[in-house]
């Protein structure tokens, strides 16, 4: 299993505004995938800062999982904000 967990950091409203325009689509999609068991990005208080936590079945389920946010209007809007993930295995 892979857990992945950490923040996703926006600098500016501006950019908390396309996390929040784009967060529904990229959530219903990766819940879709096949070996999402969760996938859960959440406000903090803080509004330019959401906590992730991700379950994956397997390697392979959490790569395919990588290769097709790669390709998705997600990560294209929100590729330069911070992101401060932790990956464990087992």
């Amino acid at each position: 299993m892979i857990h992945v967990t950490g923040t996703l950091t926006c600098a500016t409203e501006v950019e908390a505004e396309i996390v929040r325009r784009c967060l529904p689509t990229h959530i219903a999609l990766s819940r879709a995938e096949p070996g999402c068991l969760t996938f859960n990005v959440d406000p903090t208080e803080d509004p330019l800062v959401w906590r992730l936590d991700e379950t994956f079945t397997d390697r392979a389920a959490f790569e395919a999982h990588q290769a097709r946010t790669r390709a998705s209007e997600w990560f294209t809007a929100t590729n330069g904000l911070a992101r401060d993930f932790k990956v464990t295995e087992g």
